[in-house]
């Protein structure tokens, strides 16, 4: 059975529940002790005493669970501790073969239960994967989050359920493996997530590819014997408040080998699976949208292939001319996303953009530079529009670190033969690629963000789980909503 978020304006009696309770509570309040006897109030209160994160009361028909809402220096801090405990609740709950728990706010504030949920919802995601035997195909114990109380409302559980299928959508994208998704596949998944949730979908062939002359994205796919795909999605409600659309650009390559500049293995090309996370969050955040029909335009574009070294495979040295007209000079072609990107982030312009914001896992630069805490972003679009994004950053803890577009920088990618070349220096290459993709971002303010390093884990962490975590859609929804 799926996982369902929902809400409730009272809490019964009898039911599984996760208490809120203020930051250095050591007594219960009354609403959280109604049916406990004084030794197991005291136990608790010993608990919290004790600094314990989760305290647990086993009344064998039901559980009650005490979470101490974190003492931190700033909202946006205390709400992630709350996701945290989220994902250690969930381990719990898992124990216990919990299927439904109630979250009740006894905080001043009152707002604490959708963050709780937020985690621990997330941590109940699973990829469905391929396995035959009955017990790994069976659903997770958990299946029904119900918030109550009078402070959060039915809309705002409701708007958050749709925020996280758009998480789960893009996670089950990225953890799919190349055999079960190539372009044409993953162009596919993208029509049928906005037959779904409301949005339309059209996938450029081969042959519209061609005749467009994106010759970023036509090079390469040339070692493939699969097709590219360039998918159009677009939300456009009746009722959108923004005139001119938001567009949103995501890196697709489906595999990436590196090209004849083979990448090494282990521990490199072996999860290049993940490359197309840009493009799931893209998908991810449309469907989020579309679901909770937020009055704004926004249009996706998806440029998808894998990138391999057979038959007329691209090679270094070699010269494409872009979608846009300008020539890049090939030093390496495990470059290749900047390629894709630079097609599809030129296409975008006849669209007569707000702002465009590209999703990519370009280059282990940004990995190193912020490792999976952050995500790496530069751009053209003023301060203004930086600190919004590092603001919704902060509320969904998909943290902003912001690097410069110095001019100096389009030194590192400067070509004898060409317009620019697509590698770079080993020094900052995470802003010499952010450098390369703004030579085709003429007309329109724009946002780079570099998601190499949270988009897909090789370890769990917390609610983000091990594997593709769906980093970037949380954050992209509640920003442009924030516009």
């Amino acid at each position: 059975m799926p996982l369902h978020l929902a809400h409730a304006a009272d809490l019964p009696t009898g039911v599984t529940t996760v208490f809120i309770l203020p930051a250095g509570t050591h007594n219960l309040p009354d609403a959280a002790a109604t049916d406990l006897p004084k030794e197991a109030r005291q136990y608790v209160s010993d608990q919290l005493a004790a600094d314990a994160k989760l305290v647990t009361v086993n009344h064998f028909s039901h559980h009650h669970y005490f979470v101490a809402a974190a003492a931190k220096p700033s909202a946006d801090l205390v709400a992630e501790a709350l996701r945290r405990h989220g994902h250690q609740l969930h381990n719990a709950l898992k124990a216990a073969k919990t299927q439904e728990v109630y979250i009740q706010d006894l905080t001043e504030e009152g707002s604490g239960a959708l963050a709780l949920a937020e985690g621990l919802y997330l941590s109940a995601y699973k990829f469905a994967g391929y396995k035959t035997d009955a017990k790994s195909k069976a659903d997770s114990a958990l299946n029904r989050i119900v918030v109550t109380g009078s402070q959060v409302t039915a809309e705002a559980v409701q708007e958050l359920e749709g925020v996280l299928q758009g998480v789960f959508l893009a996670r089950d994208l990225v953890n799919a493996p190349f055999n079960k998704l190539n372009a044409t596949q993953f162009a596919d998944q993208m029509a049928a997530a906005g037959e779904e949730a409301g949005f339309h979908t059209e996938i450029l062939d081969l042959v519209r590819i061609e005749a467009l002359r994106m010759g970023g994205l036509l090079a390469v796919n040339m070692g493939s014997p699969e097709p590219p795909t360039f998918t159009i999605m677009e939300y456009k409600p009746e009722n959108a408040r923004n005139e001119k659309p938001y567009v949103l650009v995501g890196k697709g390559v489906v595999f990436d080998t590196g090209g004849l500049s083979l990448k090494p293995t282990p521990n490199s090309m072996d999860m290049m699976k993940c490359d197309m996370a840009g493009g799931a969050a893209v998908t991810g955040v449309l469907y989020a949208l579309a679901k909770n029909k937020i009055p704004l335009h926004v249009i996706g574009l998806v440029p998808a292939t894998d990138n391999r070294p057979g038959g007329m495979a691209f090679v270094p040295g070699d010269v494409l001319t872009m979608y846009s007209g300008l020539t890049v000079e090939v030093l390496n072609t495990d470059a290749e996303g900047r390629l894709i990107l630079a097609d599809a982030l030129a296409f975008a312009k006849k669209y007569h953009p707000e702002l465009v914001v590209d999703i990519a896992t370009l280059t282990g630069a940004a990995a190193r530079a912020v490792g999976k805490e952050g995500l790496v972003a530069m751009g053209t679009a003023g301060d203004e529009r930086l600190l919004q994004l590092k603001q919704a950053g902060n509320r969904t803890h998909e943290r902003i670190v912001e690097f410069p577009l110095w001019e100096e920088y389009a030194d590192h990618i400067k070509s004898d033969i060409a317009d620019i070349n697509n590698l770079g220096k080993a020094e900052a290459g995470h802003v010499s690629a952010g450098k390369f993709l703004e030579r085709f971002t003429e007309g329109y303010p724009w946002i780079h963000l570099d998601i190499a390093a949270p988009a897909y884990l090789t370890a769990p962490d917390s609610y983000r789980g091990k594997g593709g975590t769906g980093t970037s859609v949380r954050l992209l929804y509640d920003f442009l909503k924030s516009l």
